[in-house]
C-alpha cells in the first residue's frame, strides 16, 4: 500500500536520475466522497438479490491479502508494539494543535490552491484544509468509541477521516534548476523501500528508512525530522518507538 502511494514520485525520480526526463510534475488525488459502490453485473443475475459493493471500502481501505480492514492492520500494530489507548490520543491531540497553530500562523498558504465550488445557488471558495478539529481535547478523544474492535484502541479520533484531497509536485534535474534560477524546496538524497506482512504494514517505514539512511550513508541522528505517511495514531508511534 505505501509503496502504490509513493510510485508516481519514484517513478519520476528515476526518469530524471536515467535521463529520461528533466522537469516533471507529478500529482494525485483521492476523492472518496465520490467512490461509487458496486455490483457485480456484467453478466446480469438471473435469480435473487445482489449486494452492493462499496468501494472505497473495498478498493481504498481493504488489505487484498488478508481481506481485513486498515483498521484492524492499526489494532495489530498497536498491540505487536505495546502501543496503549492513551499514547494514541496523546498523539492525535498533539497532532490538532500543531495544525492548529500552523494554519492560524498561515503557514500552508504558500502550498494551498483555493478552489471554487460551484453550485446552483452560489460559489463557495475553500481556501484551508476542512478536517482538522481545532476545539479537540484529550477529554473528548477518550470518550470515543473503538471503531474495528470491541477491545481494541484505534478510534474516530486518532485516525484519519474521510476526506477529498489533492497534491501536486515539481521535480526536475539539478541542471534545469540552475539553469532556470529555481530555488529548490527540498533534494532527494536518497530513498529505500521494503516489503512486509501486510497486516503489519503501519510498520513499513521503520525498515525503508533504514535502507534509505543507509544508501546515503547517513546515521539516524544527522535527520532533524521524519515525516511519516501514516493514517493511524497508533503506527506515528509505533514506528517513532522504534526509530528512537
Amino acid at each position: 500500500h505505501e509503496t502504490i502511494l509513493a510510485r508516481g514520485t519514484s517513478c519520476f525520480d528515476l526518469a530524471i536520475r536515467t535521463g529520461d526526463a528533466s522537469i516533471v510534475v507529478v500529482g494525485g488525488q483521492e476523492s472518496m466522497s465520490q467512490a461509487p459502490h458496486c455490483m457485480p453485473l456484467r453478466n446480469g443475475k438471473k435469480m435473487g438479490d445482489a449486494t452492493l459493493i462499496d468501494s472505497m471500502v473495498h478498493d481504498g481501505l481493504t488489505d487484498a491479502f488478508n481481506h481485513v480492514h486498515m483498521g484492524i492492520t492499526a489494532e495489530t500494530v498497536a498491540h505487536a508494539s505495546a502501543v496503549t489507548r492513551e499514547e494514541q490520543d496523546e498523539f492525535a491531540f498533539s497532532s490538532q494543535q500543531k495544525c492548529e497553530q500552523a494554519m492560524s500562523l498561515r503557514h500552508f498558504d504558500a502550498e494551498i490552491e483555493p478552489i471554487v465550488l460551484a453550485t446552483s445557488k452560489n460559489n463557495t471558495q475553500i481556501n484551508d484544509d476542512e478536517y482538522p478539529r481545532k476545539q479537540t481535547t484529550l477529554e473528548g478523544l477518550a470518550k470515543l468509541k473503538t471503531v474495528f474492535k470491541e477491545a481494541g484502541t484505534v478510534t474516530a479520533g486518532n485516525a484519519s477521516g474521510i476526506n477529498d484531497g489533492a497534491a501536486a509536485l515539481v521535480l526536475c534535474s539539478n541542471r534545469i534548476a540552475k539553469s532556470k534560477q529555481l530555488v529548490p524546496l527540498a533534494r532527494i538524497v536518497s530513498w529505500g523501500q521494503s516489503g512486509i506482512d501486510p497486516l503489519m504494514m503501519g510498520l513499513s517505514p521503520i525498515s525503508a528508512i533504514k535502507e534509505a539512511l543507509r544508501k546515503a550513508k547517513w546515521d539516524i541522528e544527522t535527520v532533524d525530522l521524519f515525516e511519516l505517511n501514516e493514517a493511524f495514531a497508533a503506527q506515528s508511534v509505533a514506528v517513532s518507538k522504534e526509530l528512537r
